[in-house]
């Protein structure tokens, strides 16, 4: 194990390559990753491949000239019309089975393309490949948390699909078109009609990758179904189309989470649009040309893959919920510094600060939908964003060019600098305090924290400190309760020993004895009530003792914490192990541990059904999984032996860590 990362609150302190290997380790989300990246490269390529067909079906250089833009237009408008649709679908259906039929359909339609070869089908077949999309990402998108282990790991899933979607895939695109526009010059082929066929080529590949993707969806990601399939079925055609479009606006337009985010999303998506429609004239106004265009062009791209990156570091200090408002104010604030700025080197460094701060909120606020929003209203949301991004940057990239155009030019000497006012000025302040607005509606909409003071919490964070106490969690997880209890007691004795400052929480065996006194009137024969009773003890030993304790920065020791009854009442198998896993999460407050010691070894059954050998078999099983999933987190012991040569093996994993941890040992006075 290389350190000690912490796993708490949903956020991971751990390395990122970590992060990205726990993601990555479960495989039907590393198989739905690879088809993200065939049906990104064929989106990209779509662009190309089409604009060139395009330009070869018409020969005119007035065709020439607005190519990509009606490739792009043909390709927008669906998202206008047909997002809510989609979103609907995607609750309602199979979301493999959708896309599935999504993708035979985007790669039938790319292959007739080529081979009707008329630049009027080409747009028609653009338009309907556009409409597919729009049901086939809503369905992806709300699938993704369904394939992961955890809550947390949401946020490094949309990581990787946004890096894979804007950045691997792009490259990956544009240098498959080139290496096939390229064709005639290798084989140095002088054909009038080569550079029509080597266009068609390109478009029939394009196709060829829908149609690889609907296989692999079909064949080898069975997940993305869930066994959650036939009651949504049943519930949608109780429902209808029209009432569970209904439904899901209701849903945005009651919930305070839902609605903060549409509302800083607006905000967000008017802002680019404003600087999406006067980038051109803007570059302009700074006395530059087509370099100065370029130049902001890369610094808001690279600002905004440096906030996707520092995302979930910021995540660790500020909630989600205050993390997305704030940062969508700050880019309104930095957009206003990009509206005043008097020269390029002061405009590429706030335009960068407008990319970073969008990088942020953009990824904050998937992880918000594809971990607080319900499984049932999931695809609804996603797809009522996707509509909201592109209706508003639609609207906003098409207005603000009008708006500029009311405004007269005039030249200013600023610091010695001239600069050129126009009418990108005024239109970009005008945005920059929309999105400022609209994200400070949004903070207040979604604000989950509002007894504390967000200015502290905003300084705190920037300063690099977390938003919980620097204290470290150690679980003692096993099959048998006997283990885990002796090898608490004796590693919390061992830190102590060492000059920590050490907190042996409560005994949960106790506390669940005192917790059914008080239930004396409750039935709690069945394993539900079980997980419950189990649930609300873990809370009060969280909420009473464990928190305050790494508030003020010890070591906690807690026996069967999560992984021991998430593995039991799993093994039983009348609970679902996500349902089990959604009701921890809720109890802890997604606390989890930053070193987790698993007692490994051979299971010994007793008298009882719940205690035969299968069943702790099974629970081994479990814990053993759990630990292969996230390696850098556990430490695994050998647990067959006398109580002091397991005791010995603990001491050994687990003091090195400790040592190594930001956690100040604190000698006790007796």
């Amino acid at each position: 194990m290389a350190g000690v990362s912490t796993i708490r609150d949903g956020g991971t302190a751990g390395s990122t390559s970590h992060r990205i290997r726990s993601v990555l380790a479960i495989r039907p989300f590393r198989r739905l990753w690879g088809v993200t990246y065939l049906c990104s490269v064929g989106d990209w390529l779509s662009l190309l491949a089409l604009t060139g067909l395009v330009s070869k079906l018409t020969q005119s250089y007035q065709w020439e000239s607005f190519a990509l833009s009606l490739v792009v237009l043909t390709q927008l408008l669906p998202g206008i019309l047909f997002a809510p649709l989609g979103g609907v679908l995607a609750d309602r259906f199979d979301r493999r089975r959708i896309m599935v039929v999504c993708d035979l359909l985007r790669g039938g339609l790319f292959i007739s393309i080529a081979l009707v070869g008329t630049a009027w089908w080409l747009f028609i077949a653009n338009f309907l490949v556009g409409c597919c999309a729009m049901l086939w990402i809503p369905a992806k998108d709300s699938a993704v948390p369904n394939l992961l282990r955890r809550p947390d790991q949401v946020e490094t899933a949309n990581q990787l699909g946004l890096v894979m979607t804007y950045g691997i895939s792009v490259i990956s695109g544009a240098g498959l078109y080139s290496l096939i526009s390229g064709i005639p010059g290798y084989f140095h082929l002088q054909n009038t009609d080569i550079e029509f066929r080597i266009a068609t080529i390109a478009v029939m590949v394009n196709g060829a990758l829908y149609v690889t993707s609907a296989i692999l969806v079909a064949t080898r990601i069975p997940e993305l179904s869930g066994r959650a399939s036939a009651a949504k079925r049943d519930k949608g055609e109780r429902e209808g189309f029209f009432a569970m479009l209904r439904g899901g606006l209701r849903f945005a337009g009651r919930t305070p989470l839902v609605r903060g985010l549409v509302i800083g999303m607006i905000g967000a998506f008017a802002a680019a649009g404003a600087v999406i429609g006067t980038a051109k004239l803007y570059a302009s106004s700074l006395l530059g040309g087509d370099s100065t265009f370029g130049l902001l062009f890369v610094a808001v791209f690279a600002g905004l893959a440096l906030g996707m990156a520092i995302a979930p570091q910021m995540a660790r200090r500020l909630t989600y919920d205050r993390l997305f408002g704030v940062t969508i104010v700050l880019a309104g604030l930095s957009l206003m510094l990009v509206a005043f700025a008097p020269h390029l080197w002061i405009a590429l460094i706030a335009v960068a600060l407008v990319g970073g701060c969008a990088g942020m909120a953009f990824l904050t606020g998937l992880t918000i939908v594809g971990s607080k929003v319900e499984d049932a209203m999931r695809g609804r949301t996603v797809a009522l964003l996707q509509s909201l991004l592109k209706v508003v940057l639609f609207a906003a990239s098409a207005a603000a060019p009008l708006l500029v155009s009311l405004v007269q030019q005039q030249t200013i000497t600023v610091f010695g600098h001239r600069m050129q006012v126009d009418g990108t000025r005024p239109v970009l302040f005008g945005a920059a305090v929309i999105a400022a607005l609209l994200g400070l509606i949004a903070y207040r909409q979604m604000d989950d924290r509002r007894s504390e003071p967000i200015l502290s919490d905003l300084l705190a964070a920037l300063r690099g400190r977390s938003r919980r106490g620097s204290g470290v969690l150690i679980a003692v997880e096993g099959e048998s309760r006997a283990d885990t209890s002796a090898q608490a007691r004796l590693l919390a004795s061992a830190l102590r020993s060492a000059g920590h400052r050490v907190l042996l929480a409560s005994d949960p065996d106790l506390d669940e004895q005192r917790l059914r006194n008080l239930l004396t009137t409750a039935d709690l024969a069945g394993v539900r009530a079980h997980a419950l009773v189990a649930a609300a003890v873990r809370a009060d030993v969280v909420e009473r003792e464990v928190r305050p304790a790494l508030d003020t920065g010890s070591l906690v020791v807690m026996e069967r914490y999560v992984d021991s009854p998430l593995a039991h009442f799993s093994a039983v198998g009348s609970v679902e192990p996500r349902e089990m896993e959604g009701l921890v999460d809720w109890a802890t407050g997604r606390l989890r541990p930053d070193v987790t010691v698993l007692l490994d070894r051979t299971p010994v059954g007793s008298a009882g059904p719940l205690d035969a050998v299968g069943h702790h078999w099974r629970v081994q099983r479990l814990l053993t999984e759990m630990a292969s999933a996230d390696p850098e987190r556990y430490v695994v012991v050998d647990a067959d032996g006398t109580v002091d040569e397991v005791a010995e093996r603990v001491r050994t994993g687990v003091l090195p860590l400790v040592a190594r941890a930001s956690v100040r040992p604190v000698v006790e006075s007796s």
